[in-house]
C-alpha cells in the first residue's frame, strides 16, 4: 500500500466573512468531527451518539500522516522551514504521508487579503502550483534508510468538498490551467457533495449573470467553459457532469453523495428549501456524481466510483464529517478489494389484472441498496427511497430499452480493506448488502391504477450476505460464498461460480427472483477486482 500526500480543497465560500472564517481556520473544516448520526430520515426522532474524531485526526492516527504547519508558516510561505528531526538536526522536505490544505481562500479573506472572491480558474491555477511545491518538497526529503524518492514516481490524492471538486476538475480537465506535469501528478481524486453538474435552485440553473461572489461558477455554461468541455456538453444534453478518461480514468475517481437535506441549516433552512427533494440540501442527488467521457466520441464510458449517504451538505450532520464518508475515502484510497455493483432486469411481471394492457402500462420502478461491512454500525452506500436516492427506470426502460445499457442499473461502489476485518485470522472480506425493488406506481394511459396498489410495497427485498476471498498466491482462484438472509441465519455457505474479466476482475451474478404478479426476476452483478495491487 501507497501512501501519498493528501491535498485538500474545500467548498464554496460566498461572503467575505466566510472567507475569513476559512482563512482563520488552519484545516479549513478538515479537522471538524461529529458526535452525531441519524439512523433515519425522521428529523424529529432523537439522533444516535457515533464520535467521529475528523479526517484530519483519523489519518494521523489510523495512517501516520502528518501536516505540514512549521513555526507559524504554510509551505507556500517564503519563510517556512521543515521541521526538524527528532534529535533536532536539519531535515529537507516533507514526508509523502502529508495532509497539505490548498488555502485558496486565503487572498479573497479580508484578514490575509484584498476581501474579493477570485475567479476558479486562478484557484485551479494555484493548485498546481502547490502540487509542484509538494513535489518538490517530497523528492528532497530522506526516507529513514537515506534514499529519496524518485520524482517521476511523485503522485498525489486530491480530496475535495463542494465547489473544492470543481477547481480540482478545472486543474486536470482545462489545459490553459496549471502545468502537465502537476496534472500528470495526481493518482485519485475523491469529492465530498460536489455539483459536478451545477446547482439548481427552484428547478433552475444557477444563471450566467449572477456574477456577484463569482456565483455564476456553478451555472452549466460558465462550467463548460472552465472545464473545456464545451463540445462534450453539447453532445450530452448540455450536462457538464462527464470527465475525459484521458485526463484522468473514471476508475480513479470517487463521489462521494449526501441525502440528507433536512440538517442543511444554512439561512435557517430557507436554501434547503428552494434546492427542493432528492439534494443534500444545497447539491441535488442527480448533479453530484460523475461519468468518464470519451474524448473522441464523446460519448459517456463508465461511473466513477459512487457512495451515498444520510448526510446533509455541511453542518454537524454534514458529508465531510461522517465515518461513512470517511471509510469511504481511506477505503478508496488505501483499500484491497473494489466491487461495482449493477443491476441487471430480466423479466418484470404486470400484476395479472393488467397483463391485457401491458401496452398502455407505464411505472416508476425504484431500486433501493443498502452495504455494510462485516461487524460494523454504518453503511458504505445506503440508497433509500425514503431518502429520495434510490436508482429509477420507468417500465419502457426496462421492458424495451433503447438503449441496452438502461437495463442494467449501476447502484454503487463499495472497497474493502485487510485492515477493516473483524476477524484478521480470516482471509475473506465479507458485507452484507440489501438490494430492494419496490413496487411501482402503475398507469395506465398516464392516469393512476389504484387497484391492488399498497405504498411502500416491495416486489422484491431482501439482504445478501457476500464472503469473498481473493486468490491468496499464484495459480490460486477466487473463493465466492453468499445467501439470502431470509434463507439463512446469517451465513454466507451458496458457493458462487465466476467469470473472469480483463484486468485482473471477476463478474459474479446473484440471481434474484420473485415469481408472482407482480414480480420480478434479474441479477445483481459485482464487478470485483483488487485494489491498489500497483499503486
Amino acid at each position: 500500500m501507497s501512501l501519498h500526500p493528501i491535498v485538500y480543497i474545500r467548498g464554496y465560500a460566498m461572503t467575505e466573512a466566510e472567507r475569513n472564517e476559512t482563512a482563520a481556520d488552519p484545516f479549513c473544516g478538515f479537522n471538524v468531527g461529529s458526535t452525531v448520526y441519524r439512523a433515519t430520515p425522521d428529523k424529529t426522532a432523537r439522533a444516535d451518539k457515533f464520535v467521529f474524531e475528523s479526517p484530519v485526526l483519523r489519518l494521523v492516527t489510523d495512517y501516520g500522516y502528518r501536516h505540514v504547519y512549521q513555526n507559524g508558516a504554510d509551505i507556500l510561505d517564503p519563510d517556512w522551514a521543515p521541521a526538524p528531526g527528532p534529535n533536532g538536526e536539519k531535515r529537507e522536505g516533507i514526508p509523502a504521508q502529508s495532509v497539505v490544505v490548498y488555502r485558496y481562500y486565503d487572498d479573497g479573506s479580508g484578514v490575509l487579503g484584498d476581501g474579493k472572491a477570485k475567479s476558479i480558474e486562478a484557484y485551479a491555477q494555484g493548485l498546481s502550483d502547490l502540487i509542484l511545491r509538494i513535489k518538490a518538497l517530497v523528492g528532497a526529503w530522506r526516507n529513514a534508510d537515506g534514499t529519496t524518492p524518485d520524482p517521476d514516481r511523485f503522485r498525489c490524492y486530491l480530496v475535495a468538498h463542494s465547489m473544492g471538486g470543481l477547481v480540482a476538475r478545472a486543474f486536470l480537465q482545462n489545459p490553459k490551467l496549471g502545468h502537465p506535469d502537476a496534472r500528470r501528478s495526481v493518482d485519485k481524486l475523491f469529492t465530498f457533495a460536489t455539483p459536478h453538474n451545477g446547482i439548481d435552485v427552484g428547478g433552475i440553473n444557477v444563471p450566467s449573470w449572477l456574477s456577484a461572489a463569482e456565483s455564476n461558477t456553478f451555472n452549466r455554461e460558465r462550467m463548460a467553459d472552465f472545464l473545456d468541455m464545451a463540445d462534450i456538453a453539447k453532445a450530452n444534453g448540455d450536462r457538464v457532469d462527464f470527465i475525459p478518461e484521458d485526463v484522468l480514468g473514471a476508475d480513479r475517481i470517487f463521489c462521494m453523495v449526501g441525502t440528507n437535506r433536512g440538517d442543511y441549516e444554512v439561512a435557517q433552512g430557507v436554501v434547503r428549501a428552494f434546492v427542493g427533494h432528492g439534494s443534500d440540501g444545497l447539491v441535488r442527488i442527480a448533479n453530484a456524481s460523475l461519468w468518464g467521457v470519451d474524448r473522441t466520441t464523446l460519448r459517456p464510458t463508465r461511473p466513477v466510483a459512487t457512495a451515498y449517504a444520510y448526510r446533509s451538505h455541511s453542518g454537524h450532520f454534514g458529508i465531510v464529517n461522517s465515518e461513512e464518508a470517511f471509510q469511504n475515502l481511506v477505503r478508496f484510497l488505501f483499500g484491497d478489494l473494489r466491487v461495482d455493483i449493477w443491476v441487471d432486469i430480466e423479466a418484470l411481471r404486470l400484476p395479472a389484472a393488467l397483463e391485457d394492457q401491458a401496452g398502455k402500462v407505464d411505472a416508476l420502478y425504484q431500486f433501493e441498496l443498502l452495504a455494510a461491512a462485516r461487524g460494523k454500525r454504518w453503511f458504505l452506500s445506503r440508497r433509500v427511497a425514503e431518502e429520495d436516492s434510490p436508482a429509477c427506470r420507468t417500465q419502457r426502460q426496462l421492458v424495451a430499452p433503447e438503449r441496452p445499457e438502461d437495463a442494467s442499473i449501476y447502484m454503487s461502489t463499495v472497497f474493502l480493506s485487510n485492515r477493516a476485518r473483524v476477524n484478521t485470522d480470516r482471509p475473506s472480506l465479507a458485507y452484507a448488502m440489501t438490494f430492494a425493488a419496490r413496487v411501482p406506481d402503475y398507469q395506465v394511459e398516464k392516469r393512476f391504477w389504484p387497484d391492488q396498489h399498497y405504498e411502500g410495497g416491495n416486489l422484491f427485498r431482501d439482504t445478501a450476505i457476500i464472503e469473498m476471498t481473493p486468490p491468496q498466491a499464484p495459480g490460486d482462484e477466487w473463493a465466492v460464498k453468499y445467501n439470502w438472509l431470509s434463507k439463512s441465519d446469517g451465513v454466507a455457505t451458496k458457493k458462487l461460480r465466476y467469470s473472469e474479466l480483463v484486468g485482473n476482475a471477476v463478474k459474479i451474478e446473484i440471481p434474484f427472483d420473485n415469481p408472482k404478479k407482480p414480480g420480478i426476476t434479474g441479477k445483481i452483478r459485482l464487478v470485483v477486482r483488487p485494489w491498489n495491487t500497483g499503486s
